[in-house]
């Protein structure tokens, strides 16, 4: 079983109110071998939202913060918690989630300067399922 971004699955749930469908995605999910999730929905944040991006603090630690200034970390890893919460009730072994994002970013994450610069990391919900052992695949790696 997989879980896999809501957005991929075609639900309007970016922060801007669209979606990233992909066609491999909705295939899984169809066929019943994928759940979608949104982890900043389930952290509590609204559609639309104001973007947010990772920064590190002074002391190194990481902190999501949105294009307002404004601190929505605890959000984030309210909806990573959630997210790893419903990938262990459907033992879902896989993820596939959408690249670049504060939460679900894989390998490459947005810097923190709104600039689009990307750098090498992971989002707040992938390193938590990570650490939880589920596998982190990107649609480029679907059938």
């Amino acid at each position: 079983m997989y879980i896999v971004s809501s957005c991929l699955a075609g639900i309007n749930c970016r922060y801007d109110g669209g979606n990233n469908l992909n066609e491999k995605v909705i295939k899984l999910v169809k066929e019943g071998k994928a759940i979608p999730v949104c982890p900043e929905m389930l952290g509590g944040l609204k559609i639309p939202r104001v973007p947010a991006e990772i920064v590190k603090n002074e002391d190194g630690k990481r902190k999501v913060i949105n294009k307002n200034g404004e601190d929505v970390t605890t959000e984030f890893i309210k909806g990573a918690m959630k997210t790893v919460a419903i990938a262990k009730i459907l033992e879902a072994d896989k993820a596939v989630m959408k690249k670049n994002s504060p939460s679900c970013g894989y390998g490459k994450i947005y810097d923190g300067t709104f600039s689009n610069s990307l750098v090498e990391g992971n989002g707040i919900t992938i390193e938590l399922l990570i650490e939880n052992g589920v596998e982190i695949i990107t649609v480029d790696d679907l059938a």
